[in-house]
């Protein structure tokens, strides 16, 4: 079990949001938290719900040890500041980032995970 789900449950819904957040970043757009848990199929998750916050966290540790940036950088809240939540720069200050400026930290993130998947 992981996080209360099957481990296969699991590991097809964190395969289901990584395809998705490709997509996205493919295409230089974004996806809001309550966007991205719609489409996962393999498993019942909540945009607020804390076992997302640890999927992304460990999609984001996994893409970024295989050198292509932290993809969870394209979900963000759907509004107010429109960018990743707390876990996102928190993860990221762990994994050597500099978040003194979150913004500046959000953008350059951005740009690595666009880099990747734009091929370029």
């Amino acid at each position: 079990m992981r996080y209360g789900f099957v481990q296969s449950d699991w590991d097809a819904a964190k395969e289901e949001a990584r395809a998705i957040m490709i997509e996205r970043a493919k295409v230089r757009k974004m996806i809001a938290y309550s966007d991205l848990v719609k489409w996962i199929k393999s498993i019942k998750i909540e945009a607020h719900d804390v076992r997302l916050f640890h999927m992304l966290g460990e999609i984001s540790s996994e893409e970024d040890a295989a050198g292509r940036g932290m993809l969870t950088v394209l979900v963000v809240h759907r509004v107010g500041d429109m960018q990743p939540g707390p876990g996102f720069f928190e993860l990221a200050k762990r994994l050597g980032r500099n978040t003194s400026n979150i913004l500046k930290c959000w953008v350059d993130e951005l740009h690595k995970v666009h880099a990747v998947w734009l091929g370029k």
